[in-house]
């Protein structure tokens, strides 16, 4: 291996290393601060090696992996989620003596998830997706059920990380199973050496890569929750800790899209019309169903799951763009790049401000859409950071949210995608009115309601820190866009 190659290798060792330490010293040392603090200093010192390899990419590390500015900008953007998630997770796991379960164990899977999110955003080998892809997903799965009874925690938690197993389980298999028929048909795992031979009209037609291809979007699908294979996220989202929850819906679906978007644009596989149609089926079944479905909710974490589902059918409609031939493969890159920034700070805001809000005392978050009733007459930089979080999420101007619809929606306009227009623009407008809703419940005064809402939790340094740079961010990037879009420019 040589020294460019060692070098590019150096925030996946980083990570590794971190995961490790937190490994070790959570042996010897229950301390929650320490080992909270140990990780967040490993994420922020592996955040930092990214900016060496910058000098030395795009370099080919083996063909399972390609360290090039595309994975630098994904792989960092999954470091400052994933260190926004372990700060969320300091308050919302207190002190190991003041708890029933040890939250130790917690910080050795998120790092773990992180490297494997890493991974799959440099994948450039079916070998070196599935590799990361199971690291994410095995440490996923005892993210969600963390709190489980046994632990002295919740039935919810056991439940869901039992479908969330069972469910990726069959999922991974049918992944699996279509790598193997391409493979057959292709005789390569490579994604440059599948793309020379994709473009073979001989080879696409063959039974084994058509059916290796619905089988590999199937699990991809999966794995992003599009409808029809959606099924599962409300009650995972629902059951997971506050902070586990922030992280599956942005740095897992972020970086298996990341994947997805390099894949097909360096084998050029949605070029072929069956498959465009497909996806552009499940888009449209995304948006609107997403939508729908969120309107009937009353628990927010189910709210903001099936708005997640129709988030990524918004993305979706960026990514087919590519596929018309009128949009260029840089413009797609910079659309889907700028939605996931924005779409990455809301929900981690939005979790964020649910996160504060609940405690390893009760029996459950504070999800319940009546216990955010007054919130802001309880209390009112939490009900601002929230409000600014939801009003992106609508897509409303001055946040970043707006800009990234925008893109968007000039991406399909250009590519001539009018039915996938349609329906993000229906599913807009829908999603706005759960969205309002939610807000009036905020702003509500807390005497027009039997209830009383629970007194707010104090808001601590650490927390205060933490969303004011995310609100920071939604903000700064709705009004000033430009360097967001020059560093997307230049992947």
């Amino acid at each position: 291996m040589s020294a460019e190659q060692l070098t590019a290798l150096l925030p996946i060792i980083a990570i590794t290393a971190t995961a490790v330490l937190v490994m070790l010293l959570s042996a010897f040392v229950s301390n929650h601060r320490l080992i909270n603090m140990l990780s967040l200093l490993g994420i922020v010192v592996t955040f930092l090696t990214l900016l060496l390899v910058v000098n030395v990419a795009p370099v080919q590390v083996t063909p399972l992996l390609l360290i090039d500015r595309f994975a630098l900008f994904y792989g960092g953007l999954i470091l400052l989620s994933g260190a926004v998630v372990v700060m969320l997770s300091r308050d919302y796991f207190l002190d190991s003596e003041n708890t029933r379960v040890r939250a130790a164990e917690y910080y050795i899977l998120l790092l773990v998830a992180i490297l494997g999110a890493m991974v799959l955003v440099s994948a450039s080998h079916f070998g070196a997706f599935f590799i990361g892809l199971e690291l994410l997903g095995v440490s996923l799965y005892v993210l969600v059920a963390y709190l489980a009874p046994s632990i002295g925690g919740r039935i919810i938690s056991l439940e869901a990380g039992v479908k969330y197993l069972i469910l990726s389980g069959v999922a991974s298999a049918l992944l699996l199973f279509g790598i193997a028929l391409i493979y057959a048909e292709f005789g390569t795992l490579t994604f440059t050496e599948l793309g020379e031979r994709w473009r073979s009209a001989e080879a696409l037609n063959g039974l084994f890569a058509a059916a290796g291809i619905g089988l590999t979007l199937s699990g991809v699908a999966f794995k992003l929750s599009l409808v029809p294979f959606h099924m599962w996220t409300p009650d995972v989202y629902e059951g997971a800790p506050a902070p586990a929850t922030a992280f599956i819906a942005t740095v897992s679906k972020g970086a298996i899209f990341a994947f997805l978007l390099r894949f097909f644009t360096t084998t050029g596989a949605f070029e072929n019309q069956m498959i465009g149609l497909a996806l552009a089926l499940v888009a449209i079944a995304s948006m609107l169903g997403g939508n729908l479905l969120a309107l009937l909710q009353t628990n927010v974490k189910r709210l903001l799951a099936y708005s997640s589902i129709a988030h990524i059918g918004y993305l979706m409609v960026a990514f087919l763009a590519g596929a018309t031939g009128y949009v260029g493969l840089p413009v797609v890159g910079e659309a889907v790049g700028f939605y996931l920034v924005a779409y990455f700070i809301t929900t981690l805001g939005a979790f964020g401000v649910v996160s504060a809000l609940s405690n390893m005392h009760g029996a459950r978050d504070l999800d319940q859409l009546d216990d955010y009733t007054g919130l802001f007459w309880r209390s009112p930089w939490l009900a601002t950071v929230l409000t600014a979080m939801l009003l992106s999420l609508a897509g409303i101007p001055l946040t970043a949210g707006f800009i990234g619809k925008f893109y968007i929606f000039t991406a399909g306009a250009e590519g001539l995608l009018w039915w996938l227009l349609a329906a993000l623009i229906l599913g807009s407008a829908i999603g706005l009115y759960y969205y309002l809703r939610w807000i009036v419940v905020i702003f509500k005064q807390p005497q027009e309601q039997g209830n009383q809402m629970p007194v707010a939790l104090p808001l601590s340094v650490n927390m205060s820190i933490v969303l004011t740079l995310l609100a920071l961010a939604l903000i700064g990037l709705g009004v000033y866009p430009p360097p967001l879009i020059d560093l997307l420019q230049s992947i």
